[in-house]
């Protein structure tokens, strides 16, 4: 089976949506299987992300999957993210 998130998508359509406080992380693309990333510390999500810092624009680019789990708050994501991700 490949991975479900792997095509890249736009900022107005992300697979999922997570926040802390004023930041903000839109899942683009995954680039292993959401199984496969439970077993790799650097497993990386392509993302947009806006804080205060960027003035509010998006910056585009990669970032570790478990910091956006550990630091983020699901707020919403798509019918196949919610099945692979909770």
């Amino acid at each position: 089976m490949p991975n479900p998130f792997r095509k890249t998508t736009c900022v107005e359509k992300p697979y999922a949506i997570y926040r802390a406080g004023p930041m903000e992380w839109r899942i683009l693309k995954t680039y292993k299987m959401p199984a496969n990333e439970a077993k790799d510390a650097y497993a990386r999500w392509f993302v947009a992300a806006k804080s205060p810092m960027t003035y509010g624009s998006w910056e585009l680019g990669d970032t570790y999957a478990q910091e956006v789990k550990r630091y983020g708050q699901l707020i919403d994501c798509t019918k196949e993210w919610r099945e692979h991700y909770g």
